[in-house]
């Protein structure tokens, strides 16, 4: 009987599904553009995870979780190979360009934080703005940077690891596996070790995480001073502009760079996501957010600099590029004290990236677009429980197979695209939505920034005529002050931090998040693709219907509520009089 019960179930459920499959156009039609409010995402929304989380940071602890989600995997991850292949000795300009993106955008993170501070950042921010859909779109693709990104700096850590013991192969701690592809087959134990014991300590408490990530932070801020002056005392200026000066690969090179380094400042968002633990979100978020930007900028162009003083760029290796570069200069002690230190940052690093990406999967499993366990906060802890767990997982998954080199632009691609929809967002809101003027100038402005902004970046990277470069120039320059002249904008006296001179460092945001994209190679585009494909798919399967049918039922109870409510006041009104 029971196996009767059971299959009959299964009947149902199975023909309830291809019924609310039946339904997807309306159901799309209803849910893709729907938008909650700030009030609705801090209250109604929140509540689905159960107990809150507890707020327990301070401005200093969000800077440090920045820098320290930063620092660990710009200088010792993409420096080395950009020098090499794509700047030379002006990887330091490549990181100054990707850093005043990072700011641009930094600002944008940093007012949507302040006037919605909940643990979803561009998730919750494009939702509140753009519907349901972008934001979901937007959500994923900073899971998969996240996920991706992790397990190629887990893999990074086993390299400086074997420097750190005196060994000086960098796969000497991997075990080779025979019939598996090409980048696949070394399979690294370390890392997925490293990712699970993270994974243990972020389950037990923020704080804590945020202490010992704090006490990393300031320990590896003083190794890099150390790697800095070591590389400026024992290294040369004539590495600057030897053996082919100081951009080898030209000024395309140096914009190449830019892009795939842009993946060093994959982090500084992580400060967004912890809002809802921050105890004085208004004066702590702009600072957290921005001054770790601003400090790590300024720390990777040191050692930037310091590394190709050290090594002349066609010297630098991809792989542990400081350890060897300490090597070759006769310090071997160092390497091994290099080796020690950059897996210091990478473990700093990778706590404030497994910190975040829980706390986006937490959110997004609040609206219901993912399974509602993965939503469910530990009432003793305060942590996402189930989130971290799941996301520690599959990290450790890839970072068991999969080199470096075949996810970094990925990963560059979706991050830019994130920013720059955050951007689009913020302008969006600012006039459309808090000045409540007419969407259509606001709608139109926009599609002539990004349009523009794609023409010139294509001009560029198929070498057009320098005139097409400076005509969509002037064009992105014009419409914009024409745009900040004719639709009015006020700021509200509420005591709130505002992005200054909009929409200048917006529309700046556009424009370089899309230009660093038209960059990267077209394979990059491909996989991009393939992805977008798939979390579409999973969307319309699953995440639309699963929203639909959540909000369904939640407006119902409130309409229940209202009535029992109604209700209730016509009795009390009856017995009085």
């Amino acid at each position: 009987m029971s196996n009767i019960h059971t299959a009959t179930k299964s009947m149902t459920m199975l023909s309830s599904y291809f019924h609310s499959l039946s339904q997807t156009p309306h159901r799309l039609r209803r849910r893709m553009l729907a938008t909650w409010t700030p009030d609705q995402e801090f209250n109604q929304v929140r509540q689905r995870s159960g107990a809150d989380m507890k707020r327990k940071l301070n401005w200093y602890d969000l800077v440090a979780l920045g820098v320290g989600g930063m620092l660990g995997v710009g200088v010792f991850v993409t420096t080395g190979p950009v020098a090499l292949h794509h700047s030379g000795p002006s990887v330091f300009i490549s990181y100054i360009i990707a850093g005043i993106s990072a700011l641009l955008s930094s600002l944008c993170y940093t007012e949507f934080a302040v006037q919605v501070p909940v643990a979803g950042g561009a998730f919750c921010y494009l939702r509140l703005t753009f519907g349901e859909f972008l934001g979901y779109f937007a959500g994923a693709n900073i899971l998969m940077e996240y996920v991706f990104s992790n397990a190629a700096v887990a893999r990074s850590f086993t390299e400086y690891l074997s420097f750190a013991f005196g060994q000086n192969d960098p796969n000497v701690w991997r075990v080779e596996v025979h019939g598996l592809p090409k980048d696949y087959n070394m399979l690294d134990f370390p890392a997925v070790a490293l990712i699970l014991l993270l994974t243990l300590c972020l389950c037990h408490s923020t704080k804590e995480s945020s202490l010992l990530n704090l006490i990393m932070s300031v320990f590896h801020v003083i190794f890099f001073g150390f790697i800095i002056v070591a590389g400026y005392c024992n290294g040369s200026a004539k590495n600057l502009v030897s053996p082919k000066g100081l951009a080898p690969f030209g000024v395309r090179g140096v914009l190449d760079g830019a892009a795939i380094v842009y993946f060093s400042y994959i982090g500084y968002d992580s400060a967004s996501t912890m809002a809802e633990e921050v105890k004085d979100p208004f004066k702590s978020l702009p600072i957290g957010i921005v001054g770790s930007v601003l400090i790590t900028t300024l720390l990777y162009c040191l050692m930037a600099v310091s590394l190709c003083m050290m090594v002349p760029y066609n010297k630098i290796t991809e792989k542990a590029s400081y350890s060897i570069a300490f090597l070759k200069i006769g310090w071997s002690w160092a390497s091994n004290l290099v080796g020690a230190g950059a897996c210091l940052g990478i473990v700093a690093s990778l706590l404030v990236a497994m910190l975040g990406q829980a706390r986006y999967l937490c959110v997004i499993g609040r609206a219901r677009l993912v399974p509602s366990w993965l939503a469910k906060v530990h009432p003793s802890t305060g942590t996402p429980l189930n989130a971290t767990v799941f996301l520690g997982l599959c990290t450790a998954s890839i970072a068991l197979f999969t080199e470096l080199d075949i996810i970094i632009e990925l990963i560059s691609i979706g991050t830019l695209l994130v920013f720059y929809m955050v951007a689009n967002a913020l302008i969006y809101r600012r006039y459309v939505i808090t000045n409540h003027t007419p969407p259509l100038h606001t709608l139109f402005f926009l599609f002539l920034l990004s349009l523009s902004a794609l023409c010139f970046s294509m001009a560029w990277k198929f070498k057009q005529q320098w005139w097409g470069l400076l005509l969509f120039g002037v064009f992105m320059i014009t419409i914009t002050a024409f745009f900040q002249h004719v639709v009015p904008i006020s700021i509200a006296q509420d005591g709130h931090w505002y992005v200054p001179f909009m929409p200048w460092p917006a529309a700046m945001s556009i424009f370089l998040n899309v230009f660093l994209m038209t960059t990267l190679k077209i394979l990059s585009f491909q996989r991009f693709a393939i992805w977008a494909c798939f979390i579409t798919i999973f969307y319309l399967l699953y995440g639309v219907h699963s929203t639909y049918q959540a909000e369904e039922i939640e407006m119902v109870g409130v309409n229940e509520v209202n009535s029992s409510a109604i209700s209730l006041q016509t009795k009390v009104e009856i017995q009085v009089h």
